[in-house]
């Protein structure tokens, strides 16, 4: 097989997986994406529960120049204080990667 086209091949297949790692998330994705991370446990779209809505986080938060980069930090790290008394834990690795979790907050920060 020919070099130059194994080597295109494979820089094509790194830059469709690089950008399907960071495309926009389309509702029903999000959602799943959540409930799989068990955000769903504490929050939901549009309903204040054990944690704020995501409407209300997107509303506070989206014309923020670091939103992205702080609510990324808060959701992996967990934190108190900022929407009432009850703790967020913090969301190991081991449950959900850095790329998920950006995917989440930029599709939050879109509502």
């Amino acid at each position: 097989m020919d070099k130059t086209f194994t080597k295109m091949t494979v820089a094509g297949c790194l830059l469709a997986a690089s950008v399907s790692v960071h495309a926009a998330l389309d509702d029903k994705a999000a959602l799943q994406l959540m409930n799989k991370a068990q955000c769903a446990a504490c929050h939901t779209l549009d309903k204040k529960g054990v944690g704020p809505a995501y409407l209300e986080v997107a509303k506070k938060r989206k014309s923020e120049k670091d939103a992205v980069a702080m609510l990324v930090k808060k959701v992996r790290e967990g934190g108190t204080g900022v929407y009432g008394p009850i703790p967020m834990p913090p969301n190991p690795k081991a449950n959900i990667s850095d790329d998920d979790i950006k995917l989440m907050v930029e599709w939050i920060l879109s509502k």
